[in-house]
């Protein structure tokens, strides 16, 4: 018989070999939770959560900014108070819109923006 004709064993699987004594342990991130450890929840708000409270406070304020140029166009009559007023509620439309397309950081930064500038112009501006 030769070499050819004898059949070699195959190699044992690494899965099998145990680690060297020496080898460092295996870091926590690697090992994976057991099946029946409870899952724990992340804190904050989730995504959709975050979407829906954008959507409430922006169509609060767009009924509140709404209220408010009623009043100031029934104590003074001017196209600056409607322009004003009217660009801020567009505002409110527009970070709805962009919350429900996920957009809700970008939503919240334009929103608190808008109302800054908002009440500027009315204190700058309006007579």
């Amino acid at each position: 018989m030769t070499a050819s004709d004898q059949e070699t064993p195959a190699p044992a699987p690494l899965a099998d070999v145990p680690p060297p004594a020496d080898a460092p342990a295996p870091a926590v991130a690697d090992v994976p939770p057991p099946a029946d450890a409870p899952v724990s929840e992340a804190e904050g708000l989730t995504p959709r959560q975050a979407r829906l409270l954008r959507i409430a406070v922006a169509s609060a304020v767009l009924v509140v900014l709404g209220a408010v140029l009623a009043v100031r166009l029934a104590s003074r009559t001017s196209v600056l108070v409607v322009g004003v007023y009217g660009l801020a509620m567009i505002l409110c439309g527009v970070v709805i819109e962009l919350s429900r397309h996920g957009r809700t950081r970008l939503g919240t930064y334009l929103l608190g923006a808008g109302l800054v500038a908002a009440l500027a112009a009315d204190w700058l501006l309006l007579p």
